[in-house]
């Protein structure tokens, strides 16, 4: 079968001359890579400036702006927006002293942009901070050729079914290693709290998780990531893909399974505290239900069916050891009495600060209903 994959452009420029140039000196001068979310609340945006010495804290980094009427954040009449330094890492493609910063997106009269879910999130965190709510995420996605054909899969077909793939190893098995190697070091050098990958189910899908991660820092960690892993692709040139539901049909879905925890959970007898959540979260499904993907449950609609290890969108369920529910609790957690639980729900493409949020108001506020409450 011909697997001739479709590269970008920009992959088959020499790497070799562009290295020339990053070995040139850059001398007392740092550039800075500001990266934000786009008015999608799924895309990335950056943009380098340079600053006259190496930023040591967040209060180093100037504030800044750019055009948000062509990141669909603005009208073109007052389409200045505010990128707001929040987060700073190592830059692993130009290395140090540069630097990645993750920023917050203000509009021209400096209230968040509508893709901006990261300030609301700070503030429910804030609230919350005694009882030191951690999250592990786990981020699937799909590797695919600059035509959007999965990533090794023949040109004209489909590979073998589903089976073989799953933490598979060789060449008939895992498809695009290279991409999910050079991520995960870019992760480590980043600073980023990655802690493990795997092949998936479906060939050309891959997983990498982040955590333990406490408060606000898991969605600024796990969008880092993402940042990593679409740049990462860039450079192979091909793409990842965090939609739910790359392939139609008997094909894996992706989703991005939320752990969570609070200091209870963690001690001696907290199962209770385990189930006492559950139980919230049972009368409160359609709430999460719009929280876990961007466009409001729509985008999980087709992953969450009851097939391929998925709950079904419309019902709640929660089990041991289950990978069918909405809800499983670890089998070590049953045994232990005590530990943390895993939400199967949020769809790949979810915004994490929107699912962290959402975990700590109807767990840890013991709020109730369609709306989240306002303080």
């Amino acid at each position: 079968p011909d697997t001739t994959m479709a590269a970008s452009a920009s992959s088959k420029l020499s790497k070799a001359v562009k290295q020339q140039y990053m070995d040139l000196p850059q001398g007392d001068q740092v550039q800075a890579m500001y990266i934000w979310i786009d008015g999608t609340g799924e895309g990335l945006r950056c943009k380098t400036r340079t600053l006259d010495s190496e930023p040591k804290t967040i209060e180093d980094l100037p504030e800044w702006n750019f055009d948000g009427s062509s990141t669909y954040q603005s009208e073109g009449s007052n389409s200045d927006m505010y990128l707001i330094p929040q987060a700073m890492f190592r830059d692993p493609f130009r290395k140090d002293p540069n630097k990645l910063v993750l920023c917050e997106v203000l509009k021209y009269n400096h209230k968040p942009a509508e893709t901006n879910l990261r300030q609301m999130c700070k503030k429910i965190m804030g609230m919350v901070q005694n009882q030191h709510p951690w999250f592990g995420m786990e981020q699937e996605y799909t590797l695919l050729g600059t035509d959007g054909h999965p990533f090794g899969w023949p040109s004209n077909g489909f590979p073998g079914p589903q089976g073989p793939y799953y933490c598979g190893v060789g060449a008939d098995k895992a498809y695009g290693r290279d991409v999910v190697e050079a991520h995960y070091r870019a992760c480590l050098y980043a600073g980023v709290k990655i802690c493990g990958t795997n092949a998936e189910v479906m060939p050309a899908q891959w997983e990498f998780q982040v955590g333990p991660c406490e408060g606000i820092e898991m969605g600024d960690h796990l969008w880092i990531a993402r940042f990593l892993l679409h740049r990462v692709c860039e450079d192979f040139g091909i793409v990842a893909s965090f939609d739910p539901k790359p392939i139609p049909g008997n094909w894996n879905g992706a989703g991005c399974h939320t752990n969570f925890s609070t200091k209870e959970m963690r001690e001696e007898g907290g199962l209770k505290y385990i189930e006492e959540s559950i139980e919230r979260l049972a009368k409160r499904h359609q709430y999460h239900i719009r929280a876990y993907d961007p466009k409001g449950g729509l985008d999980n609609a087709r992953r969450l069916t009851g097939h391929h290890e998925t709950s079904n969108i419309n019902e709640f369920s929660a089990g041991v050891a289950n990978r069918g529910a909405s809800i499983r609790i670890p089998r070590s957690v049953g045994q232990e009495k005590k530990g943390y639980f895993e939400d199967r729900r949020p769809s790949a493409n979810c915004d994490p600060y929107a699912v962290t949020e959402a975990l700590v108001r109807t767990c840890l506020l013991s709020e109730e209903g369609e709306e989240p409450v306002k303080y």
